[in-house]
């Protein structure tokens, strides 16, 4: 586990699932060179290393299904794949000082093959990254926590996963709880890593935290051991009455596999409810799966508003500005998808519902979108695409995160690297938002900025109460085209704003893999 700073380093990108290792480096291996043949800037091809491993593994590769093809290589191997396949496919290759891989161990020579500017890169095991990706299962009490940084650093309980430690009746863990003191030491005098091993614990393990319950002020204590957790991605599934209609909300925290069909019923069940306009919350939502924001964003814009545009489009390095490095396909624009397509335990081809949501000012479907600043990569896709389709986007909350880029997954010899290899654009061509977006307040601001207001996060709500201030502050600006002020009275709200504003933003602490958009392709 990373330090505790190094959790809020975003990682802003598209991830596509592959096992290859360069695309167009398709050349039959050669034996490897040795270290002391290595030239400055003069670069073999990736496959001429990839595989090639200290330690091979023998047995079933899960994510392809066959026999894995390491074989008996060294660390200079494994070093040169690194290099030449950064050099083929990173988006800023040019910017990466050549060094000789003889003298670095492999993670240690990955971490310095990129941009100086590069947030984004990272490795993790490759069996975990599977198992991740796949059903969003790790170690963990079922508690997603929110870092509030000032002189002193606060720990908060952002949400709960069902069924889990977190939520078991001698725990209880809501919303807005604050974590005072772990194993008898108080949150300020522990280091980051004991934070990080408690707070992310391997399986079984076991800690004794002193919490201020957020309802009460009560302090309690309370023991939670870690277990797999299964995350459920869609949560809060509303639907809000108003004397204009029915509203319908729910919170969305991850485009893992499991979303397809957690999205498939929330979007059937609210089309049911007839509701004419969507509060979709994706404050805590870092990414995930790039299929799924292409699938949402459909279920959002509907068939009309979708038809014979594209979802995205990938933009590659200069080496290769007409053809996919990675999968070696003509570089195109990528469609909507309107069926499943399998990422869950749905069948796939199964048509996705749509909803009829109130005309925005384009007079296409107009929908609510709650963000912080932990809103990050296909989460922005999602609103990047919708606001390249003419959808009315309103924008709630803070500044998203800025994650425009994307990678593909690269496994080799046990570990799966993350490296930058290309900007997403919309149907307008559209990508520069590497700043975030933000809600402008004036027709006049930049058309690639959604309208909306700008609101603090609140903790004095649990996520779907229409009290709490993003969601408040959406519905306010459903019946006004305005922000909420402080000078606005609750008679004319309607719906209670907290005077309890949260100053300083806070940051949620997510494992680097679902701060990503991640696009499905089939082995």
């Amino acid at each position: 586990m990373t330090a505790l700073t190094d959790i809020y380093k975003g990682i802003l990108l598209t991830l596509i699932l592959s096992n290859c290792g360069g695309g167009g480096d398709t050349m039959t291996p050669v034996t490897s060179i040795p270290f002391n043949q290595w030239q400055k800037g003069v670069f073999l091809p990736a496959n001429n290393f990839k595989n090639k491993c200290s330690i091979p593994r023998n047995g079933i590769n899960p994510a392809t299904n066959s026999d894995f093809l390491d074989i008996q290589g060294g660390r200079i191997d494994e070093n040169n794949f690194l290099r030449s396949y950064s050099n083929n496919t990173y988006l800023w290759y040019d910017e990466i000082n050549d060094q000789d891989p003889e003298f670095f161990a492999t993670q240690e020579y990955f971490n310095l093959l990129k941009a100086p500017h590069d947030r984004f890169h990272f490795s993790m095991d490759s069996d975990e990254w599977y198992q991740l990706s796949q059903s969003g299962i790790a170690a963990g009490y079922g508690v997603e926590w929110l870092i509030k940084n000032t002189d002193t650093t606060q720990i908060f309980v952002a949400f709960t996963e069902p069924n889990s430690p977190a939520t078991s009746s001698a725990v209880d863990l809501k919303r807005g709880d604050e974590i005072i003191k772990i194993d008898d030491i108080n949150i300020n005098d522990l280091s980051n890593n004991q934070l990080n091993i408690s707070l992310y614990p391997n399986i079984n393990q076991t800690y004794t935290f002193v919490i201020k319950k957020r309802s009460s002020g009560d302090i309690k204590t309370i023991i939670m051991t870690s277990t797999n957790i299964t995350k459920t991605p869609i949560q809060k599934i509303k639907i809000i009455a108003t004397d204009t209609g029915n509203v319908g909300y729910f919170l969305f925290n991850d485009h893992i596999a499991t979303a397809e069909k957690g999205l498939f019923d929330a979007i059937t069940y609210l089309k049911s409810a007839e509701i004419n306009d969507l509060i979709l919350d994706l404050r805590y939502n870092g990414g995930g799966y790039l299929a799924i924001a292409n699938q949402l964003s459909y279920m959002i814009a509907g068939p009309t508003a979708a038809a014979g545009k594209i979802f995205e489009k990938m933009e590659f390095n200069d080496k290769h500005p007409a053809t996919n490095p990675i999968t070696g396909a003509a570089i195109n624009g990528i469609p909507f998808y309107s069926t499943t397509i399998g990422l869950s335990s749905m069948s796939n081809n199964t048509p996705l519902p749509s909803l009829k949501l109130n005309n925005g000012s384009s007079g296409k479907n107009r929908v609510f979108v709650i963000t912080g600043n932990d809103t990050c990569s296909a989460s922005e896709s999602i609103m990047n695409t919708l606001i390249g389709l003419d959808v009315e986007v309103i924008q709630v909350g803070s500044k998203t995160c800025g994650k425009p880029y994307g990678f593909y997954p690269a496994d080799n010899c046990s570990k799966t690297y993350f490296t930058v290899q290309f900007k997403g654009v919309n149907n307008k061509g559209f990508g520069d938002y590497a700043s975030g977006f933000t809600p402008r307040t004036s027709l006049s601001g930049d058309k690639n900025m959604p309208m909306g207001c700008l609101i603090d996060d609140d903790l004095e709500y649990e996520l779907g109460d229409k009290n709490e201030k993003r969601i408040a502050a959406a519905l306010y600006y459903r019946n006004s085209s305005n922000c909420p002020s402080s000078a606005v009275s609750r008679s004319n709200l309607k719906q209670k704003i907290s005077s309890k504003t949260i100053k300083h933003e806070m940051r949620i602490m997510k494992p680097f893999w679902l701060n990503n958009k991640i696009m499905y392709r089939e082995n």
